[in-house]
């Protein structure tokens, strides 16, 4: 797919997501900025020529740039990926804001994080519009969902993610921009759906990641998971998503291969947590963000808000934040009222 030789990437966020995604731009040839948040960081990574700590083994293409300069990143740039956790979005579009407002032509923008955030229990890309308001104006607000392990799509292994947003337009040059021989990258109008979808899923991968530490087999996560898929289609709905998004990429698919992936840091805490470590532990010992954790504490109040049962993300919420037994909780949920199986979720 031919691209224009001008098109200039940002990624903002040098973890393994935002490292992975400016990998696979620049090694479609594009030229590609990776901004870290200190100049020691890009002088490590420069030196490297990899991003040791996150994604060894990578080496950067030569049109792999490293900076610390927003001002350098995001100069005439024609994409900007939001990459970091969902805690630092807001800060970080802040921090980008004078330096896109002082472009002639507004860029594309896409949210690559999976996260709500906790206060305004906002998506991130209402989060990006709230702050980019230039950009919100012309529709140039996306966001990135999908099966997307980044160590899979950084070895170049076959997959797929999907952008939605309000502007077909918008989504489409994102696609091309986007699109590699191994990555291949649909587009969706449900912009509420592929960003719920990607956030709450999280929730059921902490869960499954819990069932397999408790060695509650192969039946049990495949019900959980099921059962999963139900609950958050339910919030979706309530807050306006169309519910086959559930059944798509940023659906299903990413659930698959968050609740089965070694690679899985929400999986990781679950399987942990079996364990009987506490939560703090875990998190301070993964030196990477979990998102479901909090994600399970927004999507509780946003069940609250909307008026939509989620006893899984219930009993999820009170294992996480007021330390209740794992097998209390199992036995919470199977000793619930019964129920039909597509019992507020219909399409």
């Amino acid at each position: 797919m031919a691209q224009s030789k001008e098109a200039r990437i940002a990624v903002l966020g040098s973890g393994s997501w935002g490292t992975t995604l400016a990998l696979l731009t620049a090694r479609k040839g594009l030229v590609t900025y990776l901004w870290t948040r200190t100049p020691e960081e890009a002088t490590e990574f420069t030196r490297d020529n990899e991003n040791r700590r996150f994604l060894p083994g990578y080496s950067f293409p030569p049109n792999l740039r490293v900076t610390a300069s927003l001002e350098e990143a995001l100069n005439d740039c024609t994409l900007i990926i939001f990459a970091a956790p969902s805690s630092d979005l807001r800060y970080n579009a802040r921090l980008a804001q004078p330096y896109l407002a002082a472009q002639a032509e507004p860029p594309l923008v896409v949210s690559a994080a999976k996260g709500l955030e906790m206060m305004t229990l906002l998506r991130m890309s209402q989060v990006l519009e709230e702050e980019l308001p230039e950009i919100a104006a012309v529709g140039n607000v996306c966001a990135l969902s999908g099966p997307n392990l980044s160590k899979e799509v950084a070895a170049d292994k076959p997959g797929a993610t999907v952008i939605a947003g309000k502007s077909e337009k918008a989504c489409q040059q994102a696609q091309n921009l986007i699109t590699t021989t191994t990555f291949r990258v649909y587009t969706n109008h449900d912009l509420i759906g592929v960003e719920l979808g990607g956030a709450l899923k999280n929730i059921i991968a902490l869960g499954a990641g819990l069932s397999d530490g408790l060695e509650a087999g192969d039946n049990a996560k495949g019900a959980f998971m099921t059962r999963g898929i139900a609950e958050i289609g339910r919030l979706g709905v309530a807050a306006g998503a169309d519910p086959l998004t559930f059944l798509g990429l940023a659906g299903l698919g990413d659930m698959v291969a968050t609740c089965a992936s070694p690679f899985s840091r929400n999986r990781y805490v679950g399987q942990e947590l079996a364990k009987g470590r506490k939560l703090d532990e875990i998190r301070a010992s993964m030196g990477q963000v979990a998102e479901g954790v909090y994600t399970t504490a927004a999507a509780r109040q946003m069940a609250l808000k909307y008026g939509v049962e989620m006893p899984i993300t219930e009993q999820l919420y009170l294992l996480l934040f007021e330390n209740k037994d794992p097998m209390i909780a199992i036995t919470d949920l199977m000793m619930r009222e019964p129920t039909s199986e597509m019992y507020g979720f219909r399409i």
